[in-house]
């Protein structure tokens, strides 16, 4: 009989790791459940009421510690108000679960505030780029401020035929009625302009 033949031989993939129930319950990824495991691991101690308890538990005192070292600082003045959550029983010590449940919510409530936080810096930093697109558009792609004369270039390339005591006061207007020396009627800064998209609601938004 001729020999089996075998293919080359297969790498072992790493195993992946899975969520246990808790952390599903919690919403945890398993890395997630890992990282609360560790972080508990290294403030808790074993007693004795709570020898059914294979993590330890934590000394009321270690649980900001422990949130801490998890970099989800709260408030000293928020302890009390997590600890009535966390041991409601007021018993001086806290174990795993209802901690790690504390943790899960906390972690949440960061991720949605860094998304959020993300979003509103993306949403500013568009707003600007669009304002000041906008901006160049009026001076010629110059650094400003928008004089008379964009005014009235703009006007021609919009076959608008607005007098020029039209645009003087739209510049005033802009400006904050702010003239300039002499016969010069001034201009519209960047901010200015941007104040009057604002309150035209063209807020790039």
């Amino acid at each position: 009989m001729p020999p089996n033949r075998r293919g080359p031989p297969t790498k072992a993939r790493a195993p992946t790791k899975r969520p246990s129930k808790l952390a599903k319950e919690n919403g945890l990824t398993a890395d997630q459940e890992g990282e609360i495991r560790e972080a508990f691991g290294l403030f808790a101690v074993h007693h004795p009421d709570y020898e059914d308890s294979k993590e330890g538990v934590l000394r009321k005192d270690d649980v900001r510690r422990c949130l801490i070292s998890l970099n989800l600082t709260p408030d000293k003045s928020e302890i009390p108000s997590i600890l009535s959550t966390i041991d409601p029983l007021d018993t001086g010590f806290v174990e795993f679960v209802p901690f790690l449940s504390y943790a899960a919510i906390a972690m949440h409530t960061k991720e949605q505030g860094s998304d959020e936080d993300e979003e509103d810096e993306y949403q500013d930093e568009s707003n600007a780029e669009e304002v000041s697109a906008a901006y160049q558009l009026f001076t010629h792609g110059g650094a400003g401020p928008i004089t008379l004369a964009h005014l009235r270039r703009v006007a021609k390339e919009l076959r608008e035929d607005v007098p020029d005591d039209v645009l003087k006061d739209m510049i005033l207007e802009a400006n904050g009625g702010v003239k300039g020396t002499g016969r010069d009627i001034g201009g519209v800064g960047l901010e200015d302009f941007e104040s009057v998209m604002k309150r035209a609601g063209l807020s790039f938004g």
